[in-house]
């Protein structure tokens, strides 16, 4: 699973588990800098290829993903009531499907949106770093 940090008692989670809870959520948050301005946009994903891959449109969040250099993609679970939860950080490059085969690819994976908008560009975020942390059960801690 990962390691504790004695400091703050946040469990650092090793990249397999990191994988193991990206392959398992749906909707996460990208990160990009548009200009000098950094937003943040929720997107649907599938894992492919170690690779995070969403649908979008021409806009602000395509530009910022591909035109930024780097981006960031975050996924998080939290219980309130628990005080428990955990959350994976995923840095990388971003880049558009463009060659026939990429397309259809694509096309194959499971990503339907779930707003009627056209949604017909792909872009896959290829990771250079993947972390996460999770917050363990009180009594845990001590």
């Amino acid at each position: 699973m990962g390691t504790a940090d004695k400091r703050t008692g946040l469990e650092h989670l090793d990249e397999a588990t990191c994988w193991n809870l990206l392959e398992k959520e749906m909707v996460g948050r990208l990160a990009v800098s548009v200009g000098r301005q950094p937003d943040i946009f929720p997107v649907k994903y599938v894992v492919r290829d170690r690779s995070i891959v969403f649908r979008t449109a021409g806009g602000t969040k395509l530009a910022g993903a591909l035109l930024g250099g780097l981006v960031a993609f975050e996924i998080d679970a939290v219980d309130e009531d628990n005080q428990v939860g955990w959350s994976v950080v995923v840095h990388g490059s971003a880049s558009e499907a463009e060659t026939l085969d990429e397309l259809l690819e694509a096309e194959l994976l499971p990503l339907e949106p779930w707003v009627d908008a056209t949604k017909d560009r792909w872009v896959a975020i290829t990771p250079t770093e993947v972390t996460g942390r999770r917050i363990p059960a009180r009594r845990a801690r001590n």
